[in-house]
C-alpha cells in the first residue's frame, strides 16, 4: 500500500476513526487503512462501534494494513502541513514528510473484523434537526456500565415520526421529530449513547444522514463518514409512566435570565450541594448553601401560580436541561418537593426534560 495525501486530511480522518478504537484489546488498537484506487479507507471499531472514514487521495499501490491508532495520529499529527506520503512494507508503515521520515511496526489484521452492509430499508433525515435532537436527549443516558439498558437512548416510532428518550433514572429528556418516519408503527430499537455521541461530532459533514436499522445494528452515513453500532438488547423503562399527568405549580421564567442566576448560584453548590428553588406568591429566589463554604441567594423575575414550594435539584442537571431547552420563555412545573418536575419551553411541545428533585432537610 503506498499513496500520497495532504497531512490535514489524514489527521482529521485519522481522529474520526480512532474514537472507536478498543482501548482494552490489543488486537483491536489500530486502524484498518484499505487503500483502492484513489480512494482510502480508515476503520476503527471496538466490536461495538465503528467508524469508518473514507478520503480521497492520490494512490499508487493497493493494500490494508493496520495501524497502531494513536502512535499514527500523534505523529501525522506532529509533521509540518502539507503532503505526506505513506507506504506499508512487510511489517512496517513509513511515513515521509519534507525531511521528517517515520517508521512504526503494523498491528497483525487477523482479529479486526469486516464491515458488513445492512439488509435494511434506508432513511434519510436532515443532519441539522438530528444534532439538536440528540444534544438535547443524549446528555439524559447512564454512563453506568453496570445498567446497560439506561446507557442506551430508545428510538421509538411516534405519530407519523420517531421519538428520542433517554434517562438516568435522575432526570430524562424526550424528544419528538415529526414528519420523519424511519421506524414501522410500534417499533422501537435502543441505541447506545456513546454512539449517538459520536454521531453527533460528525453530523456537519453533510446536510442529509442516511439511517439504517437493522435487528442487531444501526448504521449512520454522512458525508464520508460511516458509524455501524450494536443495538442494546433489552428492554427500556416504561418512560410514559415516569411522567406525571399535570403539575399544579408553574413557575414561568426568561430562560437566559435564569440561567445566568443559576450558574451564579451554583458557584456556591459545592460538595454535591443542591440548589433550592423557594416559590410562592411573594416571588422566587434561588439559594445554595455549603457547609464551611458560604450561601448564595438570589431573587428571580417570573410568575408563580401553585401552593408555597421549596424543592431542591442537582443544579448541574437543572443547568443542562434548561441549557439544551430552546426559546426565551420556559416553564418549571412541579407537585411537591419529591416528585418529578418538568421543565418545558413555551409554545415548544416537541422537547421535555423531566428532572427528579434531591431530597434535603
Amino acid at each position: 500500500m503506498k499513496f500520497k495525501c495532504e497531512r490535514d486530511v489524514l489527521v482529521e480522518a485519522l481522529s474520526t476513526a480512532g474514537r472507536a478504537v478498543s482501548k482494552n484489546l490489543p488486537g483491536l488498537s489500530g486502524i484498518q487503512a484499505s487503500l483502492e484506487g484513489n480512494q482510502l479507507t480508515l476503520t476503527g471499531t471496538d466490536r461495538d462501534l465503528t467508524i469508518a472514514v473514507t478520503s480521497q487521495v492520490s494512490g499508487t499501490e493497493n493494500g490494508t494494513a493496520v495501524i497502531p491508532a494513536r502512535l499514527a495520529a500523534e505523529i501525522v499529527k506532529a509533521i509540518k502541513p502539507g503532503g505526506v506520503e505513506l507506504e506499508v512494507s512487510e511489517d512496517s508503515l513509513l511515513i515521509q514528510s519534507g525531511r521528517s521520515e517515520f517508521s512504526i511496526r503494523l498491528i497483525t489484521s487477523d482479529e479486526f473484523p469486516h464491515l458488513k452492509p445492512l439488509d435494511s430499508e434506508t432513511f434519510t433525515l436532515a443532519s441539522e434537526d438530528l444534532a439538536e435532537s440528540l444534544k438535547q436527549v443524549v446528555l439524559a443516558a447512564s454512563s453506568d456500565d453496570s445498567r446497560p439498558i439506561l446507557t442506551g437512548v430508545l428510538l421509538a416510532a411516534e405519530g407519523e415520526g420517531f421519538r428520542l428518550v433517554a434517562t438516568d433514572s435522575y432526570r430524562l429528556a424526550m424528544r419528538d421529530i415529526p414528519n420523519a418516519a424511519v421506524l414501522r408503527q410500534g417499533q422501537s430499537v435502543l441505541i447506545p449513547s456513546k454512539a449517538l455521541g459520536e454521531l453527533n461530532r460528525v453530523l456537519d459533514k453533510s446536510e442529509k444522514v442516511q439511517v439504517q436499522l437493522g435487528e442487531t445494528e444501526a448504521a449512520f452515513e454522512v458525508g464520508d463518514v460511516k458509524l455501524v453500532t450494536r443495538l442494546i438488547d433489552g428492554e427500556f423503562p416504561n418512560y410514559r409512566g415516569l411522567i406525571p399527568e399535570s403539575h399544579p405549580n408553574t413557575l414561568k421564567v426568561n430562560r437566559s435570565e435564569f440561567l445566568e442566576t443559576l450558574r451564579r448560584v451554583k458557584l456556591l453548590a459545592r460538595e454535591s450541594t443542591p440548589v433550592r428553588l423557594e416559590m410562592s406568591s411573594e416571588g422566587t429566589e434561588m439559594i445554595a448553601v455549603t457547609q464551611d463554604v458560604g450561601t448564595a441567594r438570589e431573587s428571580i423575575e417570573g410568575t408563580y401560580e401553585g401552593s408555597d414550594l421549596t424543592v431542591a435539584f442537582n443544579p448541574q442537571y437543572l443547568l443542562e436541561g434548561i441549557e439544551v431547552t430552546p426559546g426565551e420563555e420556559i416553564t418549571l412545573s412541579t407537585i411537591d418537593e419529591l416528585k418529578p418536575a418538568l421543565i418545558h419551553s413555551v409554545g415548544v411541545e416537541e422537547l421535555l426534560y423531566l428532572l427528579m428533585p434531591v431530597r434535603v432537610s
